[in-house]
């Protein structure tokens, strides 16, 4: 297939991902029962591959939606897709079980408006994801019964962006990120007491809640490059993400099993798509990236987001603290004017990620710890294929929480194309 065709059929089926709906089954953490669900911290394939690096460091081979300011380093077009999948295993201390899932991750594109100087891009992603299925057994005040949970939730917020990149100055790039978010996430809470030998008494009930947001929010970014010597450099990138109020319609309801989610059934309608809103903090990140340039890069980042005002739909604050990121990431390309071997003029990627997530029950912090290896090999002289594989663990099992060890899987392709700027000399 000619490189006109295959970025024609590409074209095509970026169309056919944008403008369908796609049922992708997301695999996330447990603990993103509480709050909004688990945010996405780690950006496209190879910033996962480097612990979630990207707000001080990025290639004119690769978009970046991490830090809209690096996409200046974009001189020719990029299209890049992933699919991704995760296998979780989770732990109470007395049983376990695994959960997977996967799906489409991001669909991204930069493109140079002016090489070097001002860059344009939009993509699809996901900021949060919620997925979870639990069973709280307890007992029932002054009776010999027990009271059984059946807890399940999913969906998350996505986000449909564009952003732009602008050298200001020598050596500086600011950045702009515009987000519409939108999406819905369900939760359900079902109610079932048991007597002796598990006959149950009385009648089941449920609790569904939907919340479906439709918003925009932003983020910014600024990227400065020092010349550390004649072939090295030193890079220094800040980002901030504005979320605040972010606008929606909420429905929730107390019924029977089965008849929650209908506003006509019998049963207590708390809301009905009412108007409202869910506070999400603001998120700020800081990094710097030594390179010794077309041969390797290691560096550091951060990220804090405030989660002690978070505030859901109907108002009630929760027991959330500050999510603090920590991630340390290296990558190395062996030879990069080895053409006739490709490997050899290979990316290859490891990163370290720490992170404090907002969780915090029974006076215990809940972190998350991982390792990630990643790689991106050429296909031909421009394009490659890119790959992610994070190893952690979340949680612990102290206090009575849940642990859980995952592995995260990201597969994806970054296909570039400089005929964008060549002048025909035949029509």
């Amino acid at each position: 297939m000619s490189s006109k065709n295959l970025f024609k059929s590409l074209g095509l089926l970026c169309a056919l991902l944008l403008f369908s709906k796609v049922n992708a089954q997301n695999s996330a953490s447990t603990y993103s029962a509480l709050g909004i669900g688990e945010f996405n911290f780690s950006g496209l394939t190879q910033n996962q591959g480097m612990g979630g690096m990207g707000i001080s460091y990025g290639t004119g081979w690769q978009a970046n939606n991490v830090n809209p300011a690096i996409t200046t380093r974009n001189t020719i077009f990029n299209f890049q897709a992933a699919l991704n999948y995760k296998s979780i295993n989770v732990n109470n201390g007395t049983e376990s079980s695994n959960v997977d899932g996967g799906g489409l991750s991001y669909i991204a594109l930069s493109f140079p408006i002016k090489q070097g100087k001002f860059t344009t891009g939009m993509g699809l992603g996901q900021i949060t994801s919620v997925n979870y299925r639990l069973r709280v057994e307890s007992t029932v005040n002054n009776a010999e019964l027990k009271a059984n949970n059946f807890l399940s939730g999913d969906g998350g917020i996505s986000e449909a962006y564009l952003n732009f990149g602008y050298l200001l100055a020598k050596n500086l790039s600011i950045g702009f990120h515009g987000s519409y978010l939108f999406g819905s996430t369900i939760r359900s809470n079902q109610l079932l007491i048991t007597g002796e030998e598990g006959v149950e008494v009385g009648s089941a009930s449920e609790y569904y809640e939907r919340l479906t947001v439709s918003d925009v929010g932003f983020k910014v970014g600024a990227h400065y490059m020092i010349k550390a010597s004649e072939k090295s450099n030193i890079h220094i990138g800040a980002i901030y993400q504005k979320f605040g109020d972010i606008n929606g319609t909420g429905f929730a309801k107390l019924a029977g099993i089965g008849q929650a989610s209908d506003p006509d059934s019998d049963g207590d309608l708390i809301a009905n798509d009412v108007q409202g809103s869910v506070y999400i903090p603001n998120r700020f990140g800081f990094g710097l990236t030594f390179e010794k340039m077309n041969k390797y890069a290691v560096g550091i980042e951060g990220q804090f987001q405030d989660f002690t005002s978070y505030r859901n739909f109907f108002g009630d604050p929760l027991d959330l603290q500050a999510a603090k990121k920590l991630a340390v990431g290296f990558q190395i390309v062996p030879d990069y004017l080895s053409f006739d071997n490709i490997f050899q003029r290979s990316t290859y990627r490891i990163g370290v990620e720490w992170m404090q997530t907002p969780y915090f029950l029974n006076q215990t912090n809940i972190n998350d710890i991982g390792l990630s290896l990643g790689t991106s090999i050429y296909l031909n002289q421009l394009s490659m294929v890119n790959m992610a594989l994070k190893v952690g663990q979340r949680g612990t099992l102290d206090a009575g929480l849940i642990r859980e060890n995952y592995v995260n899987f990201t597969l994806g392709f970054s296909l570039n194309d400089n005929s964008w700027f060549y002048k025909r000399v035949f029509e």
